[in-house]
């Protein structure tokens, strides 16, 4: 299996050296200087045309939203669970506590427990792994929602495709919606993409969304961070929280 898209923390490092030929040598090269590389071609061409350069900036309202960190996907026991998303809560959790002392609204998402089968989900039957469960739609402790947060269940990987969302967003008068959870190339960027289209503010924290795949993530954020969100840091966005009245 190629570096970088394994579901186990150990299998999708990106370090994993895969050998090419090219005439009378062969060469390694890992998966993630791969990308590397191409993230920067990319950015130069985009550099080069001016195009996909701009911020849209911290607005004057914002609202927190904690994608889908529920057991399912924080917990390796279950087949779509991963031990990378350990990270992510470490940076939501201290997030979530300066959002709602300022009183910034906070969006817990999850999915339903399926009363159905669906296909192309984490709940997907995987032999050797915790079967999907109640359980795996519970938010982890780590992460409890408080009192006062609201949680969004949905069935797809928008938070805003068929459920209240934008409703609520709309109603509290909101213009920035700041991003945080999992998964980054799937819930993650949906989110942003649609955030985007109602026209709010999206802005991804870095080190608060994850993925199962290290190349997935790295290029998803690379990739929102040119058309369709800001990527920041905890700092510059804890710091924006506190500067908040």
């Amino acid at each position: 299996m190629p570096a970088g898209i394994g579901w186990e923390a150990g299998r999708m490092s990106g370090r994993q050296r895969r050998p090419y030929a090219r005439p009378g040598k062969e060469f390694t090269v890992d998966g993630m200087t791969m990308l590397k590389a191409a993230m920067a071609e990319v950015d130069a061409y985009y550099r080069e045309r001016g195009i996909f350069q701009g911020r849209f900036g911290f607005g004057m309202r914002p609202a927190l939203i904690i994608i889908d960190m529920a057991y399912g996907w924080t917990d390796p026991a279950y087949a779509g669970g991963s031990s990378r998303l350990d990270a992510a809560i470490a940076a939501i959790h201290p997030l979530a506590e300066c959002a709602r002392a300022k009183q910034v609204p906070v969006f817990f998402t999850t999915s339903p427990y399926p009363d159905r089968p669906r296909l192309k989900t984490a709940a997907d039957p995987s032999p050797g792994f915790r079967p999907w469960d109640a359980r795996a739609c519970r938010i982890d402790d780590r992460l409890a929602p408080q009192p006062g947060d609201d949680l969004i269940v949905k069935e797809h990987a928008s938070a805003f495709v068929g459920t209240p969302l934008l409703g609520h967003l709309l109603a509290a008068r909101i213009d920035t919606l700041i991003i945080t959870g999992c998964s980054t190339s799937a819930c993650v960027r949906a989110t942003a993409t649609d955030a985007k289209s109602y026209e709010f503010r999206p802005i991804i924290v870095r080190e608060a969304v994850q993925d199962r795949c290290a190349i997935a993530h790295e290029w998803t954020l690379f990739d929102i961070q040119a058309r369709f969100a800001d990527v920041v840091s905890l700092e510059e966005t804890m710091a924006y929280f506190s500067g908040l009245p």
